[in-house]
């Protein structure tokens, strides 16, 4: 009976060669496997061959020349494979480059979102001038609001007291027959004053006129401070 046996030497060329897939993640990592050996249809159980020396096309021993062109066409698979993966990498590195870029001009654009300003409140419109009567009451109060701002002495009843005594509240009262009178200045409206003494304690702010009620009250307010501490202070002629 014939035997078979397989030669002692095979040639074992490119498309012997099984080179692995390329397997790439999201993290762009490829690992290439390459493997060689005889498929499954040339290799029989039992009959593997014992030892394997690279030969020709013709069955010879393969040359350095042909060594060399193997190496240089596996090389350039490996460079492919190699470009291909680092391709992969600058190009998964420029997306993910800028998705981080677009994500960061988003957050910046929220971050520097100006807030729409509130509306100024609106000033409280301005208190309207105290009212005062335009009576003996209303000349007092006003009188006192004055000598208050201007740190003058006195009470609303100093006041009403003397005033009732000197012009029962006549403020075009004119005294025609004292000594002042006599002299030429005659003492003049609610608290008879006369007027040098109104030209000399005339109060700021209130008219420039002897007979004037608040001006009248403000100038001898002024003028019995001086003198005698305070318009509460007088009880008779001054």
């Amino acid at each position: 009976m014939p035997s078979f046996t397989l030669p002692s030497t095979a040639r074992i060329t490119r498309t012997h060669k099984v080179s692995a897939a390329l397997v790439a993640t999201a993290s762009c990592a490829a690992v290439v496997a390459l493997s060689a050996g005889p498929s499954n249809a040339e290799a029989s159980a039992g009959h593997a061959p014992t030892a394997v020396k690279p030969v020709s096309a013709n069955g010879l021993p393969a040359t350095a020349k042909a060594k060399a062109d193997d190496a240089k066409t596996d090389g350039e698979v490996l460079a492919s494979v190699a470009d291909r993966i680092k391709v992969t990498a600058v190009a998964e590195q420029g997306h993910t480059a800028k998705q981080a870029a677009n994500r960061s001009t988003e957050r910046k654009a929220l971050v520097t979102k100006k807030a729409t300003p509130k509306a100024a409140p609106k000033a409280a419109p301005k208190a309207a001038p105290k009212q005062y009567a335009n009576n003996l009451d209303g000349w007092i109060r006003e009188a006192l609001d004055i000598m208050d701002a201007k740190g003058i002495p006195g009470s609303y009843e100093g006041l009403h007291r003397n005033i009732m005594r000197e012009s029962s509240g006549n403020p075009n009262a004119v005294n025609d027959w004292d000594i002042n009178a006599i002299n030429g200045i005659p003492s003049k409206g609610l608290l008879q004053v006369i007027q040098p003494t109104f030209d000399t304690y005339h109060v700021a702010g209130t008219p420039h006129n002897l007979t004037d009620p608040v001006a009248n009250i403000t100038a001898a307010a002024n003028y019995a401070a001086d003198r005698y501490g305070s318009i509460d202070n007088v009880n008779s002629a001054y």
